[in-house]
């Protein structure tokens, strides 16, 4: 399986022409176009043009492009949805995914408009009741029709509705960034964290960052490019962390060791569970590297 790095995803108002040519120079491994909360109601339909005109523009390099839409309680998500298909993105967002049902309602619209299969499909994780059913919401993914590949923390509207506080380190919160965490994995699923509000906090986004990628996410969900340097060098695998991963995999590569669960590496037990990690590190700095070849050549 092809592994895609997704460690800073940039929002960005589709109604923004200026901000959406910047994107194509900045080092974010995705962008995603908003046609959602940062687009008035009588700037919709305008956006919705201005997006697919940089979509079929391309021009975006190796960065995922992704478009959220207009919630499905809207009378805006159908017309999103038709313009998407025909822009073919890589993926659309859906907001405020709350049971299996929407992203069913989702699939079956995309099938009807014949969308082209390369279109997956993100849901945003932001009500109380995506919390209480992330497991379900999650299992959709085994219903090939729903195309769904991520999960998107929705930070903010979810401290709205529930009236936790975004504190330092989210206590408050990770009960449920944890239960979407686990819920993303049992079913193989992507998942990033929500966006960071205070623009004048490096240090504090920083941290946040680490606490994200030490949670498991794979990335961040960014409100500002100033955002994606820090965000890229805390889920980048370290030098260290790949030399490490190197001499586990050789390790369990020896013939005498070939059959067995268990092996001593440096001092330590090592499992064959920790090859399987050590794996994937390697082969996600080894994306990252070939993406930032793709970058300088363009």
């Amino acid at each position: 399986m092809t592994i895609r790095p997704r460690r800073s995803v940039l929002y960005m108002p589709a109604s923004n022409a200026r901000a959406i040519d910047k994107a194509r120079t900045l080092p974010a491994d995705a962008v995603i176009l908003d046609l959602e909360d940062s687009v008035a109601p009588e700037g919709k339909a305008a956006a919705r043009q201005q997006m697919f005109e940089a979509v079929t523009t391309g021009s975006f390099g190796a960065r995922e492009v992704i478009v959220r839409i207009n919630g499905l309680d809207t009378e805006w998500w159908l017309d999103d949805l038709n313009a998407v298909a025909k822009a073919k993105p890589d993926a659309v967002l859906v907001p405020k995914v709350s049971s299996p049902n929407h992203l069913e309602d989702v699939g079956e619209r995309l099938v009807d408009i014949s969308a082209d299969q390369k279109i997956r499909v993100w849901a945003m994780m932001e009500t109380p009741l995506a919390m209480l059913n992330a497991r379900d919401i999650a299992a959709a993914a085994k219903d090939v029709e729903t195309r769904l590949t991520a999960f998107v923390m929705g930070t903010n509207d979810l401290a709205k509705d529930t009236r936790a506080k975004i504190t330092p380190g989210r206590a408050p919160m990770l009960p449920w960034l944890m239960s979407c965490v686990a819920a993303a994995r049992a079913f193989a699923l992507d998942i990033l964290d929500g966006v960071y509000n205070d623009l004048g906090n490096a240090e504090g986004f920083a941290r946040e960052c680490g606490e994200a990628r030490d949670m498991g996410f794979d990335g961040k969900t960014l409100i500002h490019p100033s955002q994606i340097g820090p965000c890229n060098a805390a889920f980048s695998p370290s030098a260290e962390d790949v030399a490490q991963a190197k001499k586990i995999i050789a390790a369990f590569d020896l013939p005498e060791n070939e059959h067995k669960g268990v092996v001593q590496l440096d001092g330590r037990m090592v499992e064959r569970l920790h090859a399987d990690m050590a794996r994937r590190t390697v082969a996600i700095a080894q994306a990252i590297e070939q993406r930032r070849l793709e970058a300088e050549r363009v």
